[in-house]
């Protein structure tokens, strides 16, 4: 996409993002004056006004979809779909989202780095004094360490590293065989043997806390086998833990980043998923982090350990500080 298509692009989503709640406010509003008082031609209000009527969550029912009545050459939303106010960010949410931009834009073999950069712009642009706030964000190790770790395997030596698993919320130590470095989704991963599972893993650069190169070379097994990330690191598979949840209308986003197994509509705007984890303690601490528009229908062991640490949670909001 060039930069000019691009820069179309977001002008648009932004116009369509303000357009709902500025027709919500002056229901049955000329087109021709809507047009004028938006800046833009009245051919283009109408393609923006026919994008609308197509726009929805995943599964596209009825009660998703944004809806209008035209009198004439007049035009009233009938239905918001929830956008019933125009985008404005707490000084809170301005910070966070102008330090992930910022990470994103640190981050090696990020594709669209000018669209990242563009868009935390007009955001530094929008929060002003906010955004010159002290908060630096760098990631000074990962190409550094990407390719000390690329020069290793290329030495064919076996490497001992100091890694933190998320799934587990450990840090461990373990020795393994590299096999050769890789990028997927614009993250290094470095793949081995490792030794002390005796199987091949990947392993994140950006998780690598410390690695030392050993004198033995490498010497990965003739069984190892490279993985095919071609559809991404997580490979689901029938002997995980599978987790059912019921989704509220706020937290239907998950079904798009995680791969579900099924996904159902439920009671009202619920949706129920049912996806593989590789881990319940990764899966716990994601879930509590959804809040309540989430709830954990299974398996009984996750619901179990959620309920106990909602509990414990509460229990210590009830205790008066000593």
């Amino acid at each position: 996409m060039s930069t000019t298509a691009g820069r179309a692009s977001a002008d648009r989503l932004a116009r369509l993002l303000n357009l709902v709640p500025y027709l919500l406010a002056r229901p049955g509003i000329a087109v021709s004056e809507a047009a004028a008082d938006l800046g833009v031609t009245e051919r283009q209000l109408r393609e923006d006004l026919e994008l609308l009527w197509v726009c929805g969550l995943p599964g596209y029912g009825p009660g998703d979809l944004i809806d209008m009545a035209f009198d004439g050459d007049r035009v009233t939303i009938t239905y918001d779909a929830g956008i019933d106010r125009p985008l404005r960010l707490t000084p809170d949410e301005a910070l966070a989202l102008v330090v992930a931009l910022r990470m994103l834009a640190e981050m090696p073999g990020v594709g669209g780095r000018d669209a990242v950069e563009r868009a935390l712009a007009k955001i530094e642009n929008a929060a002003g004094d906010l955004a010159g706030a002290p908060v630096a964000v760098r990631l000074p190790g990962d190409d550094a360490r990407l390719a000390e770790i690329r020069a290793a395997v290329e030495r064919g030596r076996a490497l001992r590293l100091t890694y933190y698993t998320a799934a587990r919320d450990e840090t461990t130590e373990r020795v393994v065989d590299p096999m050769r470095v890789l990028m997927v989704a614009g993250r290094g991963y470095l793949e081995a043997w490792c030794r002390r599972v005796e199987a091949v893993r990947l392993f994140r650069v950006d998780r690598i806390d410390a690695f030392t190169e050993l004198a033995e070379p490498a010497a990965p097994p003739a069984a190892a086998r490279p993985h095919d990330v071609s559809a991404g690191v997580f490979r689901p598979t029938d002997d995980l833990p599978l987790v059912t949840v019921r989704l509220g209308r706020s937290s239907r986003w998950v079904t798009e980043y995680y791969p579900c197994e099924e996904v159902r509509r439920g009671a009202g705007d619920d949706w129920v998923a049912t996806l593989r984890v590789a881990d319940l303690g990764w899966a716990q601490r994601f879930l509590l982090s959804l809040g309540p528009d989430v709830t954990v229908l299974g398996p009984p062991e996750l619901v179990d350990r959620i309920r106990a640490q909602a509990a414990m949670a509460l229990d210590a909001y009830a205790t008066p500080a000593g």
